[in-house]
């Protein structure tokens, strides 16, 4: 997925109320933008941070620039939580997740459970149906190792709930850790952070919910999918 317009460079002068970033363009430029990520952005959001920027030409929109990447720990960290869904896609599509690579049908945003849409429905008159939720990570405090979820999230752990009942009802139910950073080769479910959704992960594996992790490769110029990665967690259901 190359970015197109090319990106610009420019340095956080701070990120507020969620959706908000001050910036200033290295042509000394100052911007207010849009931050599209509403999680806590948890080590990301450092004053002087070297960050680059989408620029949108329709004149509807209320702010012009968006955020896309923050450089961190040395690296290039995707923020942009509407990449994630189309990076996945692009993944299935090209079998890096190999035992989704096969199905005959693939839906987008499909509405199931009680309350929620499924990100990926996959349908095989011989397969059956798989289920696939994707969540976006670009947490890490040690090196080499990412971390979901940053914050407590109520609806991250509904989704693994339903996932469960979609699981137990005889359907695939795979839920698909896109990490938008290169500089991990593994993951782990963050339980000091979010004890309940740790609890909510680990009932899901038990009723037979798959995971896995895709670690991307990002540039100022792209981002894409690059490579399974594992999660090291107990009792896991490991995607192949």
């Amino acid at each position: 997925m190359r970015f197109d317009p090319p990106l610009i460079p420019a340095t956080l002068v701070r990120r507020y109320k969620r959706f908000l970033f001050d910036a200033v363009l290295d042509t000394g430029e100052p911007v207010t933008g849009f931050c599209p990520n509403t999680g806590s952005m948890r080590g990301l959001s450092a004053p002087g941070s070297r960050v680059f920027l989408a620029e949108h030409s329709m004149v509807t929109r209320k702010y012009r620039h968006a955020l896309e990447l923050v450089e961190a720990d040395g690296t290039l960290v995707g923020i942009n939580t509407a990449r994630p869904n189309a990076l996945v896609g692009e993944a299935i599509r090209a079998g890096l997740i190999g035992s989704l690579r096969d199905y005959a049908g693939c839906r987008a945003e499909q509405k199931y459970g009680a309350r929620s849409r499924i990100d990926f429905l996959l349908s095989d008159p011989a397969k059956g149906l798989a289920f696939v939720e994707v969540k976006n990570v670009h947490f890490c405090r040690h090196p080499g190792l990412a971390e979901f979820p940053d914050s407590v999230t109520a609806r991250g752990a509904r989704h693994l709930e339903e996932l469960g009942a979609m699981a137990e009802a005889g359907h695939r139910a795979v839920m698909v850790y896109l990490i938008q950073r290169e500089d991990v080769d593994r993951l782990i479910i963050c339980r000091d952070l979010d004890p309940a959704y740790a609890t909510a992960f680990d009932r899901a594996m038990k009723r037979g919910v798959e995971a896995c992790a895709i670690r991307c490769k990002i540039t100022s110029d792209e981002i894409r999918a690059e490579s399974l990665v594992p999660v090291e967690e107990p009792g896991l259901n490991s995607v192949v």
